[in-house]
């Protein structure tokens, strides 16, 4: 079986996200290398719930922030050429990205 690379992707911003996701499949569809994914992940949300006065007195009144993570993992055959070209793309800082081989 010939070794796979499984590139992993998280955002909070999902347009960066998808974007991300499409520069990969453009440069691993261009260099003819078959593509499994984006495969979306469950969305993680994390939610914190605060009193809106700022003593913490008063009004039973409460703000709620929501903060999502949406994930989403690539599969490519490993192509030095491939990955060497995704190693030198622009990233934005809140994409994190990680490349993992796999057996």
């Amino acid at each position: 079986m010939a070794p796979k690379v499984r590139v992993k992707l998280s955002s909070i911003d999902i347009k960066m996200l998808n974007q991300v996701c499409n520069l990969i499949i453009d440069i691993a569809k261009n260099s003819g290398v078959i593509v499994h994914g984006p495969v979306p992940l469950p969305t993680k949300k994390l939610k914190i719930t605060t009193r809106k006065s700022p003593c913490g007195n008063g009004t039973a009144t409460f703000d709620r922030f929501e903060m999502r993570i949406h994930k989403r993992i690539i599969d490519l055959p490993a192509n030095e050429k491939v990955l060497h070209s995704i190693m030198r793309l622009q990233i934005p800082k809140d994409v994190n990205i990680k490349i993992e081989m796999k057996d």
